[in-house]
């Protein structure tokens, strides 16, 4: 037990007999068929100190023997389910935050995460659905292959970490094997360094469901509007009879079209994982995940801009239902990322963590964009061929938890190594423009006719780059009082760039600068921090907290008189509060933060060839994330961000404005839901929610602006969940609001969705 709790996936050890099994979700633990006489039951949890407890077996007799675990570092190296908040919303606790056996309320960062709970509730099919629930992530950007990107803070941030390390996927990512999604906030760099897509907003961790100690699932089928057709499987069971080597597997296979005249996507997701406690204090997990899609590319408009006006997407009159491409002009992807993890409890206070991840995607297929080229035209941009992308990461980290004198120390100590690979082989094709207000009747960029250009002609694009990433980093966490912590944490990077191979010319060149002059290979170095103080003024329910953390990005090239680049900057100062108050009745925090990014490039007007670095950005603003369970049956989530953001120091087109794609500066969402708790309709419940984006900008210039429109979008959901079936019924947008992405993408109308799962 934790915290009156029972406590899932701990190893439970018979020393004399050495027999290692692990408890259930309820929290416990079987031996059968055990000699009479005198034994000692070993308690093993990553995190806390181990307990022996002595028991005696009588023959025809049960021996029982409990054990309540000190919930004040249980939750640090590998995942545990605590069942019985009813505060089903709030489910902060992670082990990938700090790397380290650190709470909510200890953690001087902060961070938002969407529990599997509610991602069931709300009939959540895609990352951009449930992104819907974390504030300030806006209208989420869909790129042609299906992948996805959000907001944070300001800043484009993609869901590339998978359980803590890179895990990137350049194609769709189905959410059918994932526990939560945890929205990490801030530059996050010193922990989790620039591989897996941060940004100096944040990042997106993509928590994965883990095999556990039952037999147990569940099969699903959905369909809704647009011939929406979505089958899923949830399977999992033990190997082996002590129930240490368990596997599960979770699948699904879902083919949709889209609202427009044309377009649709096909995609099959296999996510088989795999534990075992080897001993009780060694354990190893194998998380996989494949996936395959074909369909056609989302639209993507980039208005003319050499008119100089300041226009709204909707005064452009861009048709709101139509592709203009056909059918024909799919993409192929495929995705496998590979995890792996080996835990070993070297002592009491130590643990050593080793991680491998390796991820592949592989684009075939057509990419699309339809290009302004006058007030009323556009001009289809085809981009036909193949691209691969493949990294690797490699970790090991050592993780303690102890005392000097009487001051615990929390601390990880970690070596991180990464390695990308890029391969282009593909051929853009440019077709004549079209008035987008009047086209041609039955107007349609065909295979046929994309094929026949791209053979003879267009831009090829044939080379293959790669780059290393050698770090170090330490993070402690030392606690002053028992409720006053400071962190202080340090990474030192070595970033390799080993230029760009052109497979027709054989040479080995560098590829473009941020200038467009060829940049060469390059080696650089950087030094990240993050402090935090923490102060718990009610223990375990309120606590402050304030942090400095830093970010960087590699910049290739030089200026004009020959300075090499240097890495990009920015540095966050953060300070608020955290609760969780009345036995989590209401949880949540509150926050102020500022950003600051240095050594941006920007244009050097004396040449326009060259790049100067000096440029400067500010991002602050306001966040608050607000759990809620007032009585029984009833839940609250609601999230409300402010961000102000400005380029400064920049060149005069867009000095002192707000950048572009950096989402709308006010942003709401809230979701309600309530289920009855008893009577003959128990488990019968309903939801309602919303999102509300201020306007923002595709394109900001002091003398062109495209401008997308506010939005506030509702969605609601009727649900009956029993314990062999669960049906659902959810309508998306309920009032049909016309919006727009970032990429000038537009947003479905209101999406009916009927769901029946079955449970065994």
């Amino acid at each position: 037990m934790v915290d009156g709790q029972p406590l899932a996936s701990g190893a439970v050890t018979l020393v004399e007999l050495a027999k290692t099994t692990l408890t259930d979700e309820q929290g416990q633990y079987t031996f059968k068929n055990i000699t009479p006489g005198n034994y000692t039951i070993k308690i093993q949890v990553l995190g806390a100190a181990q307990k022996d407890l002595p028991v005696t077996v009588i023959a025809g007799q049960q021996a029982i023997v409990d054990y309540q675990l000190p919930k004040e570092n249980v939750t640090s190296l590998q995942e545990v389910t605590i069942p019985g908040n009813k505060n089903k919303f709030f489910k902060k606790e992670s082990v990938y935050i700090a790397r380290l056996p650190l709470k909510n309320l200890e953690n001087p960062q902060v961070y938002n995460s969407v529990s599997k709970e509610l991602i069931q509730e709300q009939v959540a099919l895609d990352l951009g659905s449930i992104s819907k629930s974390v504030p300030g992530a806006g209208i989420p950007m869909i790129a042609n292959q299906g992948r996805v990107t959000f907001r944070s803070r300001g800043f484009e941030t993609e869901p590339n970490a998978r359980n803590g390390v890179a895990g990137a996927a350049f194609s769709s990512i189905d959410p059918v094997n994932l526990e939560r999604i945890e929205a990490i906030k801030g530059p996050s760099t010193t922990l989790f360094g620039t591989s897996i897509s941060s940004s100096y907003g944040g990042l997106y961790n993509r928590v994965t469901k883990k095999p556990y100690n039952d037999f147990g699932g569940e099969v699903g089928f959905s369909a809704g509007s647009w011939n929406l057709n979505r089958l899923t499987l949830d399977v999992n069971t033990p190997v082996n009879a002590d129930r240490t080597a368990l596997f599960r597997l979770n699948a699904a296979n879902t083919h949709q079209k889209t609202f427009q005249d044309q377009g649709y996507t096909n995609n099959l997701t296999i996510a088989p994982s795999f534990s075992y406690q080897i001993t009780d204090r060694l354990s190893l997990l194998l998380d996989f995940e494949f996936g395959q899609e074909k369909g056609t590319s989302v639209v993507r408009f980039n208005p003319f801009t050499g008119s100089g006006l300041t226009q709204s997407i909707v005064d452009i009159g861009f048709p709101y239902n139509k592709t203009f491409l056909g059918n024909d002009l799919t993409y192929s992807t495929q995705m496998m990322n590979i995890f792996a993890q080996m835990n070993y409890k070297i002592s009491e206070h130590w643990t050593s963590q080793t991680v491998v991840s390796r991820a592949r995607s592989t684009i075939n297929g057509y990419i699309t964009a339809l290009n302004g080229r006058a007030n009323s035209t556009l001009q289809p941009q085809i981009i036909v061929g193949n691209t691969n992308f493949i990294a690797t990461d490699v970790q090991q980290n050592f993780i303690g938890d102890f005392k000097i004198g009487q001051f615990r120390n929390r601390l990880v100590a970690g070596l991180d190594y990464y390695n990308n690979y890029n391969d282009f082989d593909r051929v853009t094709v440019n077709l004549p423009a079209i008035s987008f207000l009047n086209p041609p009747t039955n107007y349609r960029v065909t295979r046929f006719r994309i094929d026949s250009i791209a053979t003879n002609g267009g831009t090829l694009r044939k080379e293959k780059n790669r780059d290393n990433t050698y770090a170090i980093y330490v993070s402690d966490v030392f606690n002053i009082t028992d409720n006053l912590l400071a962190m202080a944490s340090l990474r030192v990077d070595r970033y390799q760039y080993l230029g760009v191979y052109n497979v027709n010319t054989g040479q080995t060149a560098g590829g473009l600068g941020a200038n467009g002059i060829s940049a060469g290979p390059y080696s650089q170095n950087t030094v990240s921090q993050k402090l935090g103080l923490v102060y718990e003024v009610f223990k375990d329910r309120f606590s402050v907290f304030g942090n400095y953390m830093g970010g960087f990005f590699n910049r290739s090239g030089q200026s004009k008189d020959g300075t090499p680049f240097k890495p990009e900057r920015a540095n966050q100062l953060e300070f608020g509060v955290k609760g969780d108050l009345f036995n989590h009745i209401l949880a949540g925090s509150v926050s102020y933060y500022d950003i600051r990014v240095k050594d941006i490039l920007r244009t050097d007007i004396s040449d326009t060839n060259y790049s100067l670095q000096d440029g400067t950005r500010t991002s602050r603003g306001v966040e608050v994330d607000l759990t809620a369970n007032p009585f029984t049956g009833f839940n609250i989530l609601a999230g409300y961000t402010y961000n102000y953001s400005v380029i400064t120091n920049a060149n005069a087109d867009v000095n002192g404005l707000r950048p572009d794609g950096s989402g709308p500066d006010n942003m709401v969402n809230f979701w309600l839901s309530y289920r009855l708790p008893a009577g003959n309709l128990k488990g019968l419940g309903a939801g309602f929610g919303g999102n509300y984006g201020s306007q923002s900008y595709q394109l900001n210039t002091q003398t062109t602006k495209v401008i997308i429109p506010s939005y506030t979008m509702f969605d609601a959901t009727l649900f009956y969940d029993q314990p062999k079936y669960r049906v659902s019924f959810k309508v998306n947008n309920l009032t049909n609001e016309k919006a727009w992405s970032v990429r000038l993408t537009p947003q479905a109308p209101a999406q009916f969705i009927g769901s029946l799962s079955l449970k065994f």
